[in-house]
């Protein structure tokens, strides 16, 4: 019998017979008829909602004009789908059909997913293009110029196919440099996060380490189908190649083949030769280039000397010959050459007559009597220095003696004098600072005093308040505490008075048969606060003064 079949027919049997099932047990058996009529199928259909969860599962919907089917699709199943599922694709599902008994739906458990023909990837393709575009990620203001003579090239690739031998052979050919390989699978799953990972990496390298940092990146693959060359349409791929701070070159693929990464590159080569042509210049070329530069230099150089000789004696011919410029000085200077001896000879004979003329009044008689005359003054003056010294010498001694006495008495009184003056001097200024700081002294113990004034309880008593004591001096803060006491003192603002309670025991009391024998009241005891005055007017012992004579 069906499991779901009535086993009492009739539109009016209730079925009491029919067997009972739990929830869960229906539930199950809705999920074994379910997987065993559909083990495994493959759906076409238009994938709706695409939601991916933190565990890594994805939630997709396959739909299309009528009906909706909820798909799932655990982790390692996802990390293995070459393209993954976005709403508005159309693919074909491979799985199996399965229920979710806590929500009561049937879904499709997908294992793998593929394009429903190339038309679907092209649509999904010109979609992630636009939105990419849309992010600023495919501007020309973004691309950077490729450097001119790199010395270093990473090029990411796969180290065994034909495309590194290309570029390393062209490379070799053109101009020698350091070439870097970082090997990636170029198609299937691992493609774009491997290609994503090397571009990261050689941006992550540091300059001047032990690891060179390549000055251009060139990204190459050989040809393919579409779904070969997918790998490098990932968005991770792309976003990768518009951050990279090394300038890349995309060579993926023939020259009709483009994918996405060719529009996030600085520049596209049509093939990977190509790439390698547009990264390094030709060697020979370069140094032929050097050599033509060469020789224009040399011929250059040489045209500017025999221009600048040509000016130079262009030059030359406007100024004066040096026969020309020295010719007036040089006939000067032989007119003043034949003047000259005629000169010095005439210069003689003038001297010569002067100095006979002086001569003629020198005799040497003459001069002898002069000479004597001179020594007999001498003489006579050197005898007379001599006395005319030991008299001055005498007078200044004596001189000196009469005035050493004075000189002592005069010097120790004006010495004293000074030192007294000094003294007394200074004594004054010690005197006005001890008054200044007894006075400074005086005034902060007048305002302590206002302030213990304003902070006791004396200026509360001034205002009408008063104490009230027992015996012992202790406050008494309530009535109730009075009856305890028969004397009390009352401390008012100006004096303290001692009172007896008539209450404790008085006449009035009906507790007492007679009067209470006479108390002797303590006379009024008035105690003020001294007052210290410290003016000039004190009476308080004052400080001499040290320096006063008397």
């Amino acid at each position: 019998m069906d499991l779901f079949e009535d086993p009492i027919p009739g539109p009016d049997t209730p079925g009491r017979n029919a067997p009972e099932f739990t929830v869960s047990e229906l539930s199950g058996a809705v999920k074994r008829v379910i997987e065993g009529e559909f083990g495994r199928v493959r759906v076409r259909g238009e994938v709706g909602r695409v939601m991916i969860a933190r565990t890594g599962h994805m939630y997709f919907d396959l739909k299309d004009d009528r009906s909706v089917i909820a798909s799932v699709s655990w982790k390692g199943q996802v990390a293995k789908m070459p393209i993954r599922p976005e709403e508005g694709m159309e693919v074909i599902a491979t799985g199996r059909m399965t229920t979710f008994g806590p929500q009561s739906k049937y879904q499709l458990q997908v294992e793998s997913i593929t394009p429903a023909g190339a038309g679907a990837l092209m649509a999904m393709l010109e979609k992630r293009k636009a939105a990419l575009g849309a992010e600023g990620l495919f501007d020309a203001g973004r691309k950077r110029p490729l450097p001119y003579l790199p010395r270093v090239i990473g090029v990411v690739t796969s180290p065994t196919g034909a495309v590194i031998r290309d570029i390393l052979h062209r490379v070799r050919e053109r101009f020698p440099v350091h070439v870097i390989v970082w090997p990636v699978a170029v198609q299937g799953d691992g493609c774009a996060p491997q290609v994503t990972l090397a571009i990261n990496g050689f941006n992550a390298i540091a300059p001047g380490g032990p690891v060179p940092r390549p000055d251009v990146i060139i990204v190459a693959r050989g040809g393919g189908s579409i779904e070969d060359l997918w790998g490098f349409n990932e968005e991770s791929v792309v976003r990768a190649a518009a951050a990279s701070t090394i300038p890349l070159i995309s060579a993926v693929g023939h020259e009709t083949d483009t994918t996405l990464i060719d529009f996030a590159s600085d520049l596209r080569a049509p093939t990977p030769t190509a790439a390698a042509e547009l990264a390094v210049p030709v060697r020979a070329d370069l140094l032929a280039q050097v050599a033509a530069l060469d020789a224009r230099l040399i011929r250059a150089g040489g045209q500017t000397i025999s221009q600048r000789r040509q000016r130079l004696r262009d030059l030359a011919r406007a100024l004066p010959r040096p026969d020309t410029l020295m010719a007036p000085a040089r006939q000067r200077f032989d007119q003043w050459a034949d003047r000259l001896p005629g000169s010095l000879r005439g210069l003689v004979v003038h001297k010569r007559l002067t100095l006979n003329t002086l001569s003629a009044g020198v005799r040497p008689s003459a001069l002898t009597q002069r000479l004597g005359g001179a020594r007999d003054r001498l003489g006579v003056a050197s005898e007379r220095l001599m006395p005319g010294l030991a008299r001055t010498l005498v007078r200044q001694r004596e001189r000196l003696e009469a005035m050493a006495p004075r000189l002592r008495a005069d010097g120790l009184t004006r010495a004293r004098r000074d030192h007294t003056r000094a003294l007394t001097e200074q004594g004054l200024r010690l005197n006005a600072a001890l008054r200044n700081q007894m006075q400074d002294h005086h005034r902060r113990l007048d305002g302590l005093e206002r302030l213990r004034q304003t902070l006791g309880y004396e200026a509360t008593l001034a205002r009408g308040y008063a104490v009230v004591r027992d015996a012992s001096g202790a406050v008494i803060t309530t009535a109730q505490a009075t009856r305890q006491h028969r004397a009390l003192e009352v401390a008012f603002a100006d004096a303290r008075v001692d009172v007896v309670l008539a209450s404790a025991g008085g006449p009035t009391d009906p507790g007492h048969d007679g009067p209470l024998p006479e108390v002797p009241k303590p006379a009024a005891r008035a105690r003020k606060a001294p007052q210290r005055q410290l003016d000039d007017n004190t009476t308080a012992p004052r400080q001499p003064n040290l320096f006063d004579p008397d």
